[in-house]
């Protein structure tokens, strides 16, 4: 993943988290999420023209994600910065593909279909949502569990 992509996943992060501040300068997100603030507007100006944000001018202008978090799947948000179209072989053999395998094609195959159906099935809304505590589990909905002995 290039440091566009990851820079991009943590500024769409930050505004997933800050959804009821709407619009956003781009100097608080660079700051808030640790971002070079000239590189970050680079970003958020491929993801303006990409579609996935929404920019707004002016004083009071900042950025808002163009579609609800839980609406913008990861493989749109890194669509700018990455080639998921190429099927290169990872391996170096310049006539490695479906009809001319190298040995490891069908693995690596494999793991390229899982990625690409992972930043297609999960949203900056997925990923936006705090972490359980580590060593935690997460808290059932519902009835609590009844204790032994009681």
């Amino acid at each position: 993943m290039t440091l566009s992509s990851e820079y991009a996943l943590r500024a769409l992060i930050f505004l997933a988290q800050h959804e009821n501040r709407w619009p956003i300068p781009g100097r608080e997100i660079a700051r808030s999420a640790k971002i070079p603030a000239k590189y970050l507007q680079k970003i958020l100006g491929d993801l303006v023209r990409a579609g996935v944000l929404d920019a707004s001018p002016g004083k009071t202008g900042g950025f808002r994600l163009r579609r609800p978090p839980e609406k913008t799947a990861l493989c749109d948000v890194l669509a700018p910065f990455e080639r998921f179209d190429l099927r290169r072989c990872p391996f170096g053999n310049a006539v490695c593909s479906d009809a001319n395998p190298c040995r490891a094609h069908e693995h690596w195959k494999k793991v390229v279909e899982t990625e690409q159906r992972f930043l297609k099935e999960m949203t900056i809304g997925d990923v936006a949502e705090p972490s359980p505590v580590a060593g935690t589990r997460p808290r059932r909905r519902g009835k609590s569990p009844a204790r032994k002995g009681t």
